[in-house]
């Protein structure tokens, strides 16, 4: 028998911050999803191996599992099909969070096969893999989470067709507070109920804020940052799936925010904040009020220079 392995590690993601629908993510330190491939040539390799506190949650085959799905993308991309990989997920990110939790399993996965397989492609040229592995979790072929999770940092995907991927450089004092209600939200649900007609007015006023709030970061003025997160297209219909969302957004600014709305399809909501004080301050406050809206939550803070994947162990 031999064997070579590699174990990935790829961050969790807030997605769309409030006006870049589909456009704009960022990573988020800490937390995330770790996949060890190991290239063998004694078993069938069909079934995924799972581990962490959510990986009882999700499909073990290979042609389910978002992990397995940008593995095989890549492989026939690269005519490598005739390999035999074991794959182990370690699912430390819950289902339906709004946190990039099928995005980190997809890119942790794609980042590990393409170290163990010498780096043939650079890390951007493996973003339509893991973008495969979003089209099954949710039916939608996004990249504004497995983009970050893999580059880290702030992105904007400025064109889909061709694939135009665009690194933003963060303030350094711009941090975010993440919470995440115990409620389960699917991100094909949550897509369904959106809108498919646009208003032009709505269309307008979502480009100026999407211009205006990267007029900001560029120039480090938090004051327009925070007026530009506004999202016309999906949190309008999505605040009602998030109970007191509404309550704990406006907290969220009471205590210092400069801005607030849904991570992703949700229910984690986000918040951005001048420094890491103000971030931990608006956390104990968004938290004690989803409390009181009968929901418990878990909470993160991290700056918006995260890093993206990265290797963590090599046999």
């Amino acid at each position: 028998m031999n064997s070579r392995s590699v174990t990935a590690f790829a961050p969790a993601t807030v997605a769309n911050v409030g006006c870049g629908f589909d456009i704009m993510g960022f990573a988020v330190k800490g937390i995330g999803d770790k996949v060890t491939i190991t290239l063998r040539d004694d078993k069938d390799t069909s079934i995924i191996r799972m581990s962490g506190c959510y990986g009882n949650m999700i499909p073990t085959e290979r042609n389910k599992n978002t992990a397995g799905v940008a593995i095989d993308a890549y492989l026939k991309a690269t005519g490598r099909t005739d390999l035999m990989l074991d794959i182990f997920l370690e699912k430390n990110l819950p289902l339906g969070s709004g946190l990039g939790s099928s995005a980190s399993s997809a890119a942790a996965a794609i980042f590990a096969l393409n170290n163990l397989l010498g780096n043939p492609l650079t890390t951007t040229e493996l973003i339509p893999f893991a973008m495969e592995g979003e089209r099954i979790a949710c039916g939608s072929a996004h990249a504004d989470n497995v983009a970050p999770s893999l580059l880290g940092g702030f992105v904007l995907i400025r064109s889909y067709q061709p694939l135009d991927i665009i690194r933003v450089k963060c303030p350094d004092e711009l941090c975010c507070t993440i919470i995440h209600p115990h409620i389960q939200l699917k991100t094909s649900d949550a897509r369904r109920i959106l809108k498919r007609d646009i208003p032009i007015n709505d269309a307008i006023r979502q480009s100026a804020n999407a211009a205006a709030f990267m007029t900001g970061m560029i120039n480090e003025d938090f004051d327009l940052m925070g007026r530009s997160i506004c999202d016309l297209l999906a949190e309008p219909k999505r605040t009602q799936l998030i109970p007191g969302f509404e309550k704990t957004r406006q907290t969220a600014l009471d205590n210092g925010a400069i801005g607030c709305g849904i991570s992703g399809s949700g229910p984690s909501v986000f918040a951005l904040c001048k420094g890491e004080l103000i971030s931990g301050l608006v956390a104990e406050a968004m938290k004690k009020t989803f409390y009181e809206a009968g929901l418990n939550s878990d909470t993160f803070v991290s700056r918006l220079n995260a890093p993206g994947a990265s290797i963590l162990q090599t046999n």
